[in-house]
């Protein structure tokens, strides 16, 4: 017998109480919130956020919220997609429960924060309800939305930022419940646009269809209250086979899966399924500097569906260089790291990279992550010599800057400092870092982006 899994939904997001939020949590949603901005503003010179821009009626200079990185201010759901599109674009924020969490639930925090007026605490509670919604329900499907074609930072992506934005208005369990009903009627997100535009646009119109959502039930529109379990309900309809868990109570409030799980921020602008082999890459070259002739071929493990989704064997841009491991080695041998200034349709584009990107193989391995089955267990690299000598990494679990090996506040704040080097000086990145990393502080979310 299915659960009222919407209304449980509903009442936790009612009844969340900054008193019962941990400390280590709020610490978590502090760092979320620096990194998704800082990458935020390094994504906004890319063509898909002007495209964005251009094409929305109502930017104007007294609108409702702030646009990350500039004065110009728009109605709080413009904000929000024009904002989380820019985070998203170069795929360097970050990942945890088989998608994006911050860069849904961060902007449309932000926009819908500053035009209520919430405070920095307000914004926190309102982040760990997004993420708990999105954790209990994302893992109640026995496979993954990845193999299935769905994107998941589309689909629940718009249920927690829904509840998110249930949270900053206060809505009570039954608006809430049907915020988070009329969000399911607005979920989207295909794994077929990795590699394109539309995949950061489909992350910003989550974010904006979870906070309109929320708008809507406050406003007093319905859904239907068990949209979430009904048969078939949204979670069945996202399962074409129905193996899907509807009758386990949810633990909201008791567990707090943001502990367990954390967030992964990135150290390279590239896909997340690249982190670790780019980690093992470069240790073995900086015990064995290699010129590139020396190189024959690069093997990487991987999973079967981390070979999925790193599908541009030979990509012609920066977009589909992201999700392209080929790309993401032969960057590291022959610019020796992959940062910003390497994710370019140029770099990409040159000779030297291309004639490169055939030696490197995905090698497959159906041993996969009991934490994370969309990847492998541990991922190895392997370079084979032109004089036949080979070398091989360690075996690697987990990469610099995961839940499990968290950057340091001083590589965090050189992460942040190198995406906004091209609009902040020292002092205005300082100040802005210190900021966010005291949200919890804040009087006003406001703050966070103000000029």
């Amino acid at each position: 017998m299915p659960v009222a899994l919407t209304r449980y939904v509903g009442e936790f997001i009612a009844d969340l109480t900054v008193d019962q939020i941990p400390a280590t949590a709020a610490a978590i949603v502090a760092t979320g919130l620096t990194d998704c901005i800082g990458v935020g503003i390094a994504g906004l010179d890319e063509p898909v956020v002007r495209i964005v821009r251009e094409a929305l009626p109502t930017l104007a200079d007294g609108g409702e919220a702030a646009l990350i990185g500039g004065a110009q201010r728009a109605s709080a759901l413009d904000a929000t997609l024009v904002n989380a599109v820019a985070c998203h674009v170069l795929d360097y924020d970050d990942i945890a429960l088989l998608g994006h969490p911050s860069v849904v639930m961060v902007p449309a925090i932000l926009a819908e924060g500053e035009f209520l007026g919430v405070t920095g605490r307000d914004a926190i509670r309102a982040y760990l309800a997004g993420y708990e919604v999105w954790s209990d329900l994302i893992g109640r499907d026995r496979h993954l939305h990845h193999t299935k074609g769905w994107h998941p930072t589309g689909v629940f992506g718009t249920l927690a930022a829904a509840a998110a934005g249930a949270r900053l208005r206060r809505l009570d369990a039954e608006r809430a419940s049907h915020a988070i009903g009329l969000a399911a009627a607005m979920t989207a997100g295909l794994t077929a646009n990795f590699g394109s535009m539309a995949k950061a646009f489909q992350a910003g119109r989550a974010a904006q269809n979870g906070l309109l959502a929320a708008r809507l039930a406050a406003a007093g529109m319905t859904a239907a209250p068990d949209a979430l379990e009904q048969t078939p309900g949204l979670l069945q309809a996202l399962s074409p086979e129905r193996e899907v868990d509807l009758e386990r109570e949810p633990t909201f409030g008791q567990e707090w899966t943001i502990l367990r799980f954390g967030l992964n921020l990135k150290r390279y602008p590239v896909n997340y399924y690249c982190q670790r082999a780019l980690d093992a890459l470069r240790a073995l070259l900086a015990e064995h500097p290699l010129r590139l002739e020396q190189i024959q071929r690069i093997h990487v493990l991987v999973s079967p569906t981390e070979a999925l989704i790193l599908k541009q064997h030979r990509p012609q841009n920066a977009l589909e260089a992201k999700f392209s491991m080929e790309f993401a080695m032969a960057a590291t041998v022959i610019a020796g790291q992959v940062g910003l200034d390497e994710l370019t349709d140029g770099f990409a584009q040159r000779p030297d990279v291309q004639a490169f990107l055939p030696n490197v193989y995905l090698e497959t391995t159906d041993e996969v992550d009991p934490e994370l089955p969309i990847r492998s267990r541990f991922t190895r690299v392997t370079v084979e010599m032109t004089d036949g000598a080979l070398l091989e990494s360690p075996r690697l679990f987990h990469a610099r800057g995961s839940a499990q090996i968290p950057l340091t506040r001083q590589e965090l704040w050189e992460k942040f400092r190198d995406c906004t080097r091209a609009r902040l000086n020292e002092t205005e990145a300082q100040d802005l870092f210190a900021r966010v990393q005291a949200l919890e502080r804040l009087e006003s979310v406001a703050e966070v982006l103000s000029t």
